[in-house]
């Protein structure tokens, strides 16, 4: 079996130092393979621990927020609803993460396993509504994060007066700067992760430790809380039953599980781990996951404690110190003006960079879907450029949203929720197909506790679906609009013949080579009879000159980049005929003719006849379904990929 690569079209001589550093590790499939002798890429990773500090950015800066949130929706049974929280998280987002890890090693995520569910368009449409939702989330996690880290700035006693008013200012420079580290490199944002989170986690286990010994100090605390819980929700029945009611409120405390495993190939395997069975890197990645929610549950479920009988419930609400601060207004109480600084600071830090987390995760799924779809332009494979686009996407939310954080909750509960119960539903499907009774009936009834959040979620803040409908739309048309500019690209990743499609090749190096592009229909003796004695005469043919034929079969047309295999066959004892597959005919028939002039040194030439019909509806079958006319569009693709005219393989159409 032979393979080749497709031609390298011209490339500008000497390009910007400025697009060079931009476009720095660009790897453009379509048209760039490394030859059987290049050096394999040195493997890069980080231990599971660290890369969870980057992904926890995102986990563990909820506590900035979540205990307010909490008393705020459940009041005095905010420990109780958090305890539901905790319990949905380790008996549910866990299991099924972790499952989801197992089945997309790649950091694919729970979308690849929907997206097997799916041919054809509609495959590629369901996976631009869930990136549109994961958009949401990531996107919608660097805002918020950097808004309520210039909320617990601008609220500093000590900052107050001279920050007051200038939010989104500071907003946006938090955002420009998380945007720089990324332009810097992501080493450098995984250690800078790694002590932020470690500072801070160290900075709320000093507080919660002063918190409990509080509570635990004046028993009435306890008492009374206790009483006032039994007077206003009567038995423990009733008052699960209301934090099931309220859950849905609490579901920011969920973040991190997808950007978890979009994360996975940053995770460092084991020596042995191939492409098809990373087995270090999911085993990694389950640590991470596992740490995280252990640390997270136990996290929640003190601070909410100590939140609801230490601060007085007003102070909860819009204006009150405590307002998505409660664990620095404690800091603040018991420790002194001092270390309440110092938290402050810690919290503002993990606040700006838990963008980092979503950051990561928006570079790592994108590049994996879009490009391959033909749905984003040769540069979204690159890091800097990408990391641009979204910083100003970023700027774009903030400006809109005043860097309100109260305003962007109900988008990023909506993301969060959504993602997570694709995730549920995508782990019941695949535990179905492998035919686990138990497992499939575990992950079903907790897609139904997620799904019931969700819906609960968005009739209570439609706002969330909103935004994340605009944020569909625009990847949508964004996605569409770029697959019609490069429709007449080779987008062809490997072209890879078998024996007897090599022995046809290399039998017609010496001589003229010419194809014939035939539609099969009854594939009998009459069909090829005709056709040849056809193409001969409207073109001047010689009976003596040798004609091959060839035939493509269209697979899925929705795909865009592929490797095209060709199969050579002999049918009735004389015709020979390459088989090709791909998911153009266009596409498959230039990439073929450019292979064999590679490997035979010869302008082959390739003969059509016309296809009836307008060439406006021609066009959309071609753009839809990878046919139409033809051998117009074939040259095209030709012209594209060959800049030089007398290198060009011919087209002739009778």
């Amino acid at each position: 079996m032979s393979t080749t690569s497709p031609p390298v079209p011209p490339q500008p001589a000497a390009p910007s130092r400025l697009r060079a550093w931009l476009l720095e590790g660009l790897s453009d499939r379509a048209k760039q393979h490394p030859g059987p002798h290049a050096e394999a890429p040195e493997e890069h990773g980080q231990r599971w621990w660290r890369v969870m500090c980057l992904t926890g950015l995102d986990y563990f800066s909820t506590l900035g927020y979540q205990p307010g949130i909490a008393a705020l929706a459940a009041g005095l049974l905010s420990p109780v609803a958090t305890i539901v929280l905790v319990v949905v998280t380790l008996c549910g987002a866990l299991p099924v993460y972790r499952r989801v890890a197992k089945e997309s090693p790649h950091g694919e995520g729970s979308i690849a396993m929907l997206e097997r569910l799916l041919s054809f368009w509609q495959g590629k449409l369901f996976v631009l509504v869930l990136l549109g939702f994961a958009a949401t989330d990531f996107l919608i996690t660097i805002t918020l994060s950097a808004a309520d880290a210039t909320a617990h700035l601008v609220e500093n006693p000590h900052l107050a007066s001279a920050l007051h008013g200038r939010q989104v200012l500071i907003t946006l420079f938090l955002i420009a700067l998380l945007g720089a580290v990324f332009l810097k490199g992501f080493s450098e944002a995984i250690g800078l992760a790694v002590g932020l989170v470690g500072i801070y986690l160290a900075l709320n286990v000093v507080v919660v430790a002063t918190g409990l010994v509080k509570v635990l100090s004046d028993p009435d605390l306890i008492a009374d809380w206790s009483h006032a819980l039994t007077a206003e929700h009567g038995n423990v029945v009733a008052m699960i039953g209301v934090s099931l009611i309220v859950f849905p409120k609490l579901a920011l405390g969920l973040s991190g599980f997808e950007t978890g495993v979009a994360v996975m190939p940053h995770i460092k395997g084991d020596p042995g781990d191939t492409e098809a069975r990373p087995t270090g890197r999911t085993r990694g990645t389950h640590k991470l996951l596992t740490t995280a929610a252990v640390i997270m549950s136990v996290f929640l479920i003190t601070t909410s404690f100590i939140t609801t009988l230490l601060i007085p419930a007003d102070q909860f609400r819009p204006g009150g110190e405590a307002n998505g601060r409660a664990l620095a207004y404690l800091a603040h109480e018991y420790l002194g003006s001092a270390f309440g600084t110092v938290y402050d600071v810690s919290t503002i830090a993990i606040l700006w960079f838990a963008g980092a987390s979503a950051m990561a995760g928006l570079l790592n799924l994108l590049p994996r879907y879009l490009p391959r779809y033909g749905m984003a332009p040769h540069w979204a494979r690159a890091v800097r450029p990408t990391v641009l686009v979204l910083t100003a996407v970023a700027f774009l939310v903030t400006w809109i949203f005043d860097a309100d954080v109260d305003a962007q909750g109900g988008a990023y509960a909506t993301g969060v929720l959504v993602l997570i119960s694709s995730a549920a539903i995508a782990v019941t499907i695949a535990a179905r197909r492998a035919r686990q009774r138990g497992w499939t009936i575990g992950f079903a009834v907790i897609a139904a506790v997620f799904l019931y959040t969700t819906a609960l979620n968005i009739a209570e803040r439609p706002d969330g679906v909103k935004i994340g409908a605009c944020f569909i739309a625009g990847i949508i048309l964004i996605s569409l609009a770029s697959r019609l500019a490069r429709a007449f690209e080779l987008r062809v990743t490997d072209v890879v013949l078998d024996p007897i499609a090599e022995r046809f090749v290399r039998d017609c190096a010496h001589r003229e080579i010419r194809l014939i592009a035939n539609e099969p229909s009854n594939r009998d003796l009459a069909e090829y009879r005709d056709k040849t004695s056809q193409i001969r005469a409207d073109n001047g043919i010689a009976p003596e000159d040798d004609l091959l034929f060839v035939e493509v079969t269209v697979r899925d047309p929705s795909d865009f980049e592929a490797e095209l295999r060709v199969r050579g066959e002999v049918l009735h004892d004389r015709y020979r005929i390459l088989t090709l597959e791909h998911s153009s005919i266009p596409n498959a028939l230039a990439a073929l003719l450019l292979h064999v002039r590679d490997t035979t040194g010869q302008q082959p030439h390739i003969y059509f006849e016309w296809t009836e019909g307008n060439p406006f509806a021609q066009f959309l079958r071609f753009f839809l379904f990878g046919q139409g006319e033809v051998a117009p569009v074939t040259r095209e693709v030709l012209r594209e990929a060959e800049a030089d005219r007398s290198r060009r393989p011919r087209v002739h159409v009778g």
